[in-house]
This record gives structure tokens, C-alpha cells and sequence, in this order.
């Protein structure tokens, strides 16, 4: 595939920095680091096989300042050629016969532009054709012009590179300055580049160093507004500090890579490091963005012909389970969520599921592995929960842990077992959680998995082969109201139902407004149960940490304001739970809402009752209880 395509079809994984990995390996800062080239090719090609190794698919070359002005001050300028060649050359035998891009590295000439500076524009000119010709020749998948700081200066790399190089790809990312407060301290717009730098024709365009993932993040939600383009983000990690006579930089692989999930998610379909990147950062993003972006798409799995006639008609919806059928009923169903522990002992748990069976709630569901922390398996909760006090469970089925064998396995065992709720969740990267080494496999995501639910309740296995039965699954799906890109997400609730979702749990929602917003752009999909998500906050300090830390969640500053003046911790949470109430009793007669899905108030299974019991049936319960 020839990286145009490429770069239409899917998410690509740029590379990190090289002079932090050459730094970190003993060459001194004061070196030329493009001159490595020539004097320790070994060296360098040994960080492009780590990256590699680490899943980078652009190969960025060392040859970010390999034009005459920039090897000047080393005396260099005459070996400039011979330094661009050998980047070419060493990147691509670092490859070998990997699926993998050469992008040639061509940095700002690090001189002003008259009339600011000393430097014409012809001179720059000059020396960026020379370098993109050099690099052509050597046959370079594409020339990334990076870091440029000024669009004038910028254009005449493109416009050089475009000479030298006809039919060559050009991506240019520009890098911006913010202070700690967002607000940029000097060059251009992002907004106004991206426009700019759409008009001259480039096969890509972004964003790379800078301030660090916010200020990228920032940079890449606004010029998703200006440009259909495909979007590079390469970030910093963070700024440089000064550690015992050592430049570092301070920012882990796992908090580039939470960015670099948002990033994807705002619209960016490059994605790699800048300074202070290593492999390991390279390999942490690409195992957080592949949750967002599975490496087997649901798409062309639901564009495939369709199963073959021996197929079996599904089992009505209301005949799959008792909650299946309180549901497609008409009736407001509340579920809770049952905490799997992270031991041996589940006593706690099913004590909370009995307790909860005897008030009345319809179903308990139980997540697997929320934020990616090892605790015991949903089904086997779920099983002990039902010979405790016969509750029904709704199951999370997570993509993350296993293949699509696997997968299939466990399905078959779990209706054997009788569990025929499953709500089905692509789920978070392992290295948020307690095995941050952990393996993520990713076969396919939410979409693909309801999907070959859908084929096991028509008697067929997730090839398509009949079973010889069928299974009656009543599969459900997440949705988030308040996703950062909500355009995406309410494209992919629509796959969903085209897949076989039939009820929906949504994340939690404190923002009304937010809420009926989705409703209204979901309005056009067919009609399935609607599940609205109610979390009762416990403090100020966690509706504050929720709303600015939280991708997706939108706490109104009204209520934040509510927990702030409420004084001390408990009375912020009656305040929490009052809130909660209100939700509730505002959604109960909404034509779309058909129940809801409250996380237990501070981890408390009673508290559930205080915010339930201002639905009628819960408090005629209350009040004939005495």
C-alpha cells in the first residue's frame, strides 16, 4: 500500500526522537548528531530497528539539519550530501522487508528569514532543494518537513521540495509556543496555518514538538476544525529539565500515550514523539490508541456478504432472559454495579448483589477489568452471585484480554451457564493498570464483537459456520454522551445497533443539556433501550477531578459550585447523592431514557436506595418496609 493510502485508510505510528536515544547512548550534545550518519551508522540504524521493534511504521531519517546552513558551524557544509544519503540509506536498511514508511527529515534551517533575519529566502531556498533532492534519489517514501516555527520559512521548503521532488508526498508540521496558562506566546495561528498549509497541496499536515501532549492536544482539536487533511501530532514529552547535569525530559511513555489516545480521538491519524520520546514511549501509544483503533476493524467485517442461509431466525428479544424481557416491556429498569474483588474473597460483593436482589433492583452487572486492574472474572462473580440469591447479572465482555478464539470459548461456557446478558466493551490499554506489562490483543473491538455475538444467536460460530444450535444473547453496548468527539460516537452507536446492540448502558451524565444533545443526534438510529449512567459524586475535589481529568466527563460548574459550598466531606456527598436524585427523577418519563445504570454512591450498596427510592415503586417499597 502506498502510504497516501495509507495515511486515508487508518491510524499510522510515526517514530520518536533520535537525539534523545542517541543522548541516552553516550554521544555528547555538542556533536552533530546528523553527522552520525557517516561516523556511527551502526548506531543510529540500531535506534530505528528499536523503534521499529517498538511499532513504528514512519521512519523518520537522521537527517533533520543535514542542509548546508545548518552542518555550517560544525564545518560540515560540504559533506552535506554524503549526511542525507546516509540517512536514507541506513533507514531503509533498518526496515529490511518490514511493512514500513521512509520519511526524509527536513528540519528549519535555524537562521531567521530576512527581513527579520540575515537569511534570504533564496538561500533557504537553495538549501532545502538540495537536501529534499538528495534524499529523493535515495527513494524516500515521503519528505516531512518539521518543527518549522515560521509559515514563511516553511513555504520555502515546500516550494523546494516540490521542485526537487515532483510526486514525492510532502507532510509539514509546524511547532507552537503556549505559556501555563494555553495561551500562545509567539508564531502563527494554528487555525490560520492549517489553512495555509492545506493550500499548497501537502498529503499531510500537524503538529510536532511544542510544549508537550496538552498544547499538541490543543493544536490538533483546532485545526480538526479547519481542514479535512490527514493530521500528524508528534509531541515533546513535556519540557526539558535539568537533572544533575542531564537534560531530560520528565514526561512517562503512559501519560503520552493517554494523550496521544485523545489525540486519535480528536481527529489526528499520525501519531508519534518528538524530543524526549523513546521506543518504549512509541510502544505505549500504539498499544493505548490500538483501544480507539483495533488492528481488526468492525467496518469491513460488517460489510461482508451475509451469512449463509443456514442461519437461524434470533430468539425473540423478550425470551432471552428476565431482564431482556422487563426491558423491551416498557419498563424503567435499574441496574447496579456489582465490584468484582481483588482477591479471593467475594463475600462483600454478594453480599451487596443479596442486599440489592431484596430491594428490587432488576439486574447487577459487572464490569471486566474497568481501567484495566486484574479482579476476579465477571462470570464466575456472576455465577456465584446467582447461587447466592438467584439475581440476574449483566456480564462486561472486554476486547483487550483475548483473542478472537478465545473469545468464542468463553461465550459458549458463559450460556452454558446461563448468562445471557452481556454488554459488550472494547476496553482500556493494560498499562493503565496493575500489569502495566501485559499484553493487549485487540482482535476486534465492541462493534466486532456484538457483531459476532449477533452470528452465535443465528446458529453460526464467528467464522460463520453453523453450530449446530444457537445461543440467546441479549447483547448490549457503551455509549458517552459527553465524548470529546462526539460525531464519532454517535456514527459508531449507529454501527453498533447495525450490529446487533439492543440496549445501550451510557457512561455518567451531570450536564442535561449534554444529554439531550446525544439523544437528539442518536434520534435517527433505530429506537433500543437507552440505559442513562448515574455516578454520585463524593466531593468537590472529585467533581473537579472528573471534569478537567477525566477525557469525556462534563461536571456543569453549577454543580461544582452545589459541592463547594456544601462545607464538609459528608455533607458534600448528600449533596452528591441529592444530585444523583435529580437526575434521576429529571429522566424517568424522557420518551428515550428505559432505565438507568448507578454506580454505587462511595462504594456503598445501601447508599444505592437513597438515590433509587425517588423512583414510585422504590419508595412504595420504602414506605410499606416502614
Amino acid at each position: 500500500m502506498d502510504l497516501r493510502s495509507a495515511l486515508k485508510e487508518r491510524v499510522l505510528f510515526l517514530d520518536g526522537a533520535l537525539g534523545t536515544e542517541f543522548y541516552a547512548r553516550g554521544v555528547f550534545i555538542n556533536r552533530s548528531y546528523d553527522e552520525l550518519n557517516l561516523t556511527s551508522p551502526q548506531l543510529v540504524r540500531q535506534v530505528h530497528e528499536d523503534y521499529l521493534q517498538a511499532g513504528a511504521e514512519l521512519l523518520t531519517t537522521n537527517t533533520f539539519g543535514a542542509n548546508r546552513l545548518r552542518l555550517q558551524p560544525f564545518g560540515l557544509e560540504e559533506r552535506a550530501d554524503d549526511i542525507a544519503r546516509a540517512g536514507v540509506r541506513i533507514a531503509r536498511e533498518a526496515i529490511g522487508r518490514r511493512e514500513a514508511w521512509v520519511l526524509g527529515s527536513i528540519g528549519p534551517t535555524g537562521a531567521r528569514l530576512a527581513p527579520m533575519g540575515r537569511l534570504s529566502p533564496g538561500a533557504a531556498y537553495k538549501a532545502f532543494r538540495r537536501q529534499a533532492a538528495v534524499m529523493a534519489d535515495e527513494g524516500v517514501d515521503a519528505l516531512l518537513l518539521e518543527t518549522f516555527t515560521s509559515l514563511a520559512e516553511l513555504w520555502q521548503a515546500v516550494r523546494a521540495a516540490r521542485d526537487a521532488a515532483p510526486g514525492v508526498p510532502i507532510l509539514t508540521c509546524m511547532s507552537f509556543s503556549f505559556d501555563q496558562d494555553g495561551a500562545q506566546i509567539e508564531g502563527e495561528d494554528p487555525e490560520r496555518a492549517a489553512r495555509i498549509m492545506a493550500g499548497w497541496g501537502v498529503a499531510a499536515l500537524g503538529v510536532n514538538c511544542s510544549n508537550g501532549p496538552r498544547a499538541v492536544l490543543n493544536v490538533v482539536e483546532r485545526m480538526s476544525r479547519v481542514t479535512s487533511l490527514p493530521l500528524i501530532a508528534s509531541p515533546n514529552a513535556g519540557m526539558p529539565q535539568m537533572v544533575e547535569g542531564r537534560t531530560l525530559y520528565l514526561a512517562a511513555p503512559e501519560y503520552m500515550a493517554e494523550y496521544a489516545r485523545r489525540m486519535v480521538q480528536k481527529g489526528a491519524t499520525v501519531v508519534g514523539g518528538c524530543c524526549g520520546t523513546t521506543p518504549q514511549t512509541i510502544r505505549e501509544i500504539r498499544t493505548f490508541v490500538r483501544s480507539v483503533t483495533p488492528a481488526i476493524r468492525a467496518e469491513p467485517i460488517l460489510e461482508t456478504p451475509p451469512p449463509p442461509d443456514t442461519g437461524l431466525p434470533p430468539v425473540p428479544l423478550a425470551e432471552r432472559s428476565t431482564f431482556a424481557a422487563k426491558l423491551t416491556s416498557g419498563e424503567f429498569c435499574i441496574s447496579v454495579e456489582l465490584d468484582p474483588p481483588r482477591g479471593l474473597d467475594p463475600a462483600h460483593a454478594l453480599e451487596g448483589a443479596t442486599w440489592l436482589h431484596e430491594q428490587g433492583i432488576d439486574v447487577i452487572n459487572i464490569a471486566d477489568g474497568p481501567r484495566a486492574v486484574a479482579r476476579m472474572g465477571p462470570m464466575a462473580l456472576a455465577q456465584l452471585a446467582r447461587q447466592a440469591c438467584g439475581v440476574e447479572s449483566v456480564i462486561h465482555y472486554c476486547c483487550r484480554d483475548r483473542n478472537l478464539l478465545g473469545m468464542q470459548m468463553d461465550l459458549l461456557g458463559a450460556h452454558a451457564l446461563g448468562m445471557h446478558n452481556v454488554l459488550a466493551v472494547t476496553g482500556d490499554p493494560p498499562k493503565m493498570g496493575t500489569y502495566p506489562n501485559a499484553t493487549a490483543v485487540f482482535d476486534i473491538d465492541s462493534i466486532g464483537l456484538i457483531h459476532f455475538i449477533d452470528l452465535m444467536n443465528r446458529g453460526l460460530d464467528f467464522s460463520g459456520r453453523p453450530m449446530g444450535g444457537q445461543t440467546r444473547f441479549f447483547v448490549g453496548a457503551g455509549c458517552n454522551p459527553a465524548h470529546v468527539e462526539l460525531e464519532r460516537e454517535v456514527e459508531r452507536f449507529g454501527k453498533k445497533i447495525e450490529a446487533g446492540a439492543s440496549y445501550f448502558f451510557s457512561q455518567p451524565v451531570y450536564d442535561p443539556d449534554v444529554l439531550h444533545r446525544f439523544l437528539e443526534l442518536t434520534d435517527r438510529f433505530p429506537r433500543v433501550p437507552f440505559l442513562v449512567g448515574i455516578l454520585p459524586l463524593a466531593s468537590y475535589k472529585n467533581a473537579e477531578f472528573l471534569h478537567h481529568e477525566v477525557p469525556g466527563m462534563q461536571v456543569p460548574q453549577a454543580i461544582r459550585d452545589r459541592l463547594q459550598g456544601a462545607g464538609s466531606r459528608k455533607e458534600q456527598r448528600q449533596v452528591g447523592v441529592q444530585i444523583a436524585r435529580d437526575t434521576l427523577a429529571d429522566v424517568y418519563n424522557h420518551p428515550r431514557i428505559n432505565g438507568a445504570y448507578i454506580y454505587p454512591p462511595f462504594g456503598s450498596y445501601k447508599a444505592v436506595m437513597r438515590v433509587v427510592d425517588v423512583l414510585p415503586r422504590f419508595a412504595r417499597a420504602r414506605k410499606e418496609a416502614g
